[in-house]
């Protein structure tokens, strides 16, 4: 970690803030990393975020563009207007121990987190809150916005907050993430997305007795998959669609009257995703054709690549290089050599240093729903060292390190190089001006419009029966200290 030389005095203010609540930022991941909520359902998680935030001094305004777990914090007035963001949802059959690194599940078969979304919320409310305070000591005037958005997993909440106007007035956003280093990038991270709902419609029969007067929508889901994999041929090697039925019918004997089925459509740009959404379209209505049925599609979410701007990530890399990496013991490479090691994946342990700003050209497959606000405002992306390098997230072993030393030391030296960044915002103009002329130079001329459907709602809905299933086990292990930042 930094010693402390050559730091600014607003640097020096957030680190010692950091710091000091240590243990708040701790419990506050920790106690996320609880509750284990799938996205739309993280009540408890947004109640905590919230909670903080308020009694930080921020006026919260919750239930954002229809979400009832979004919220929008809100510290000072005029500009700039800096805007941070995260997400705090978990994954489905997912529950781990953590601390150990083998499986074992806390709830077998309950949602838990296995990326780090818990971490990333406790760095955003800490980040919050110490830019707060040097906005106060050090009198620097403009908005800070704090957005908590859900559902990242299923990467739906953000591109309705930019569709509904929150980043209006917005001159820059900043995005935290977990991950196994210390680093910035800029350029084309990630990459564009459409999700969406295939619902066929038929008519229920007697299996057995009378299966010639039923129209199977299973069927139509079937064909649909078949039709797509016939078109996997054709795609270009960056493309990507993957599914899950969501519904196959009740019983064997009874025909299915309805059966959906939720696809995933990948490609580094939002004009290849729409097209290959579009070809999805036209398999649905062959394979509708084909089973005597109808179809309706319904678009969950849509989101644009994800691009970080040059000025704001080198910012952020001179923050990280001033915090620099955690040191962490020997307890904690031992475990991270340990889980490698079971996850058979490269050994060598926990990061030591801390690579050299880089720049992204061909976007990751990987997407997230902050990609609108990265083509609507300058934005970055940062990853702080929360979780152990080379482990696979949305898999056990994602899990072992969030409520940890790991995680907690990783957290800290992300919310000092994310609260540094900020506040050195409102203190130099040269920053959102400079931001301003190499986003406008890397947009190239394209023109950001949302690809969401202009009168698509939110899904509310989305695993609430899941979380009412595992939720009353799930809270047995609940923590009973909650953080108190000071």
């Amino acid at each position: 970690m930094s010693s402390g030389d050559n730091l600014t005095p607003e640097q020096r203010f957030v680190f010692d803030y950091v710091d000091r609540n240590a243990r708040a930022i701790a419990l506050t991941g920790d106690n996320i990393f609880y509750f284990g909520e799938l996205g739309m359902q993280e009540f408890e998680t947004a109640e905590l975020m919230t909670g903080l935030l308020e009694k930080g001094g921020f006026k919260v305004e919750r239930g954002i563009s229809g979400f009832p777990t979004g919220f929008c914090a809100t510290y000072g007035s005029g500009h700039p207007v800096v805007a941070i963001h995260t997400e705090y949802d978990s994954c489905p059959d997912n529950s781990q121990v953590s601390g150990v690194a083998e499986p074992k599940f806390i709830v077998e078969g309950a949602p838990g987190h296995c990326e780090g979304h818990n971490v990333n919320a406790a760095v955003l409310v800490a980040t919050a809150l110490a830019a707060k305070q040097a906005m106060d000591k050090f009198g620097l005037k403009g908005t800070l916005k704090v957005f908590g958005g859900p559902a990242e997993e299923q990467l739906v909440s953000r591109p309705y907050f930019v569709r509904d106007g929150w980043f209006d007035d917005v001159d820059l956003a900043f995005h935290n993430h977990i991950g196994g280093e210390f680093s910035a990038t800029y350029g084309l991270l990630q990459s564009a997305l459409v999700s969406a709902t295939f619902t066929f419609h038929g008519e229920t029969a007697h299996s057995g007795v009378a299966p010639w007067k039923g129209r199977d929508a299973l069927d139509g889901v079937v064909l649909m998959d078949m039709g797509m994999a016939q078109y996997r041929e054709h795609m270009r090697p960056e493309m990507r669609a993957h599914r899950v039925i969501t519904n196959g019918g009740d019983q064997p004997n009874v025909i299915p009257r309805t059966a959906a089925v939720w696809w995933f459509f990948r490609d580094q740009t939002a004009e290849g995703a729409t097209k290959l959404f579009e070809q999805a379209k036209k398999i649905a209505q062959g394979a509708a054709l084909m089973s005597n049925t109808e179809v309706t599609v319904d678009v969950l979410s849509a989101v644009w690549p994800l691009r970080c701007n040059q000025t704001i990530s080198e910012l952020l890399q001179r923050n990280v290089e001033a915090v620099g990496m955690p040191e962490w013991s020997a307890d904690e490479e031992a475990l991270a050599r340990a889980l490698q090691t079971k996850a058979n994946v490269k050994v060598d342990g926990l990061k030591r240093e801390i690579p050299p700003l880089s720049v992204l050209k061909t976007p990751r497959t990987s997407a997230n729903d902050a990609g609108d606000i990265s083509w609507k405002v300058p934005m970055a992306k940062f990853y702080y060292p929360s979780n152990v390098p080379n482990i696979s997230f949305h898999h056990w072993a994602g899990g072992v390190t969030l409520a940890h030393s790991i995680a907690h030391k990783g957290a800290v030296a992300g919310s000092k190089a994310f609260a540094a960044a900020v506040v050195e915002c409102f203190g130099n103009p040269a920053v959102l001006a400079e931001a301003k002329r190499t986003f406008k130079a890397e947009l190239g001329g394209v023109e950001y419009k949302s690809m969401l459907p202009a009168e698509q709602k939110p899904p509310v809905a989305l695993n609430r029966a899941i979380m009412e299933k595992f939720r009353p086990e799930m809270r047995k292990h609940y923590l009973k200290e909650r953080p108190e930042f000071s």
